[in-house]
Formats: structure tokens, C-alpha cells, sequence
């Protein structure tokens, strides 16, 4: 993500698509502070599948189901 200030943004708004494809996500800021946040609708990168998250996270010891039903004695 980039910040870029509004005399930039004003100066780029011409070739603004080519600067978001290249950028991602832009941060326009006035006086050094956050204004808005330009970000393209279609992405050309996928975002990443939940199989390959949950494959790349280590198998838990105990099962989700042990860990509630011992939370839930603690509490009472």
C-alpha cells in the first residue's frame, strides 16, 4: 500500500488505473493524514484458497470439542 499526497495523486490521475495495478491499494493523505483509500475492484491476484491455509497450520493435539467442553467446566 502506498501513500501518496493529494499533489501527487492530481499530478498521476491521468494514468491512475496503471498506478493502482501496480500500487494495489493507494492511501491519498492531505497535510501528512489519511483522506481516502483507492483500491482496484477486480484484483488480478486470487486471494489465497483456504485448503492451502489450513494445510500449511500445524495439526492441534486435542480436538476443538475437548478444548469447549473443558472451557465450559472451568466456567462453571
Amino acid at each position: 500500500m502506498r501513500h501518496i499526497s493529494i499533489r501527487e495523486i492530481r499530478s498521476e490521475l491521468s494514468r491512475i488505473e496503471e498506478v493502482v495495478d501496480r500500487e494495489g491499494e493507494l492511501v491519498v493523505t492531505r497535510n501528512g493524514r489519511p483522506l481516502v483509500k483507492i483500491v482496484p475492484l477486480h484484483r488480478s491476484v486470487s486471494p489465497p484458497s483456504h485448503a492451502d491455509l489450513r494445510a500449511s497450520m500445524p495439526r492441534m493435539r486435542r480436538s476443538s470439542s475437548e478444548l469447549i467442553r473443558e472451557d465450559r467446566n472451568a466456567r462453571g
